[in-house]
């Protein structure tokens, strides 16, 4: 199930999760070094490993109620008829869709609010720990979006499997 486009975006936010993964082993990894084998620890090197947890995380928590690999509760539902099954589903993506608007709203007002204050021992805005909420909650909202549009139209699901 899914846009095309929406599947390339979802192929690059796992490509910068991914990286950004990377580098926060090679930070942490850096950090130990530093603490235990130096005796001198880069005191940047936990601030900037819990901002990449937000940046690896965050989105890859999107992508993944996308895939309907997080927060997944189907058993309580697979007993239930069809159509109530798509009433429920309709309501989730809904409610997610919903939750995903106002965590984009509410975290750009932290950005906006917090981008002339720098992040101590970093030196860049710590709007930097909030852009990550707001592009979740964007990518939720596109998600929600486009599962909206395949319970309704499933004729267009089929067409779109059959396009790939």
């Amino acid at each position: 199930m899914g846009f095309r486009a929406i599947d390339q975006l979802v192929r690059a936010v796992v490509l910068i999760g991914g990286i950004a993964l990377v580098v926060l082993v090679l930070v942490t990894g850096w950090q130990v070094w530093g603490r235990y084998v130096l005796n001198d620890t880069p005191t940047w090197a936990e601030r900037l490993a819990l901002l990449l947890i937000l940046f690896v995380a965050l989105p890859l928590g999107a992508v993944g109620l996308r895939e309907n690999t997080h927060l997944g509760l189907s058993f309580a539902t697979v007993a239930l008829p069809k159509r109530v099954q798509k009433g429920i589903a309709v309501l989730n993506a809904l409610i997610l869709g919903a939750f995903g608007f106002a965590m984009t709203y509410y975290s750009y007002q932290l950005v906006e609010g917090t981008w002339n204050r720098a992040i101590p021992l970093l030196g860049v805005p710590q709007a930097f720990q909030y852009i990550p909420l707001c592009v979740t909650g964007v990518l939720i909202v596109m998600f929600m979006a486009e599962r909206l549009w395949f319970l309704l139209h499933p004729a267009h699901q089929a067409e779109d499997k059959g396009a790939d």
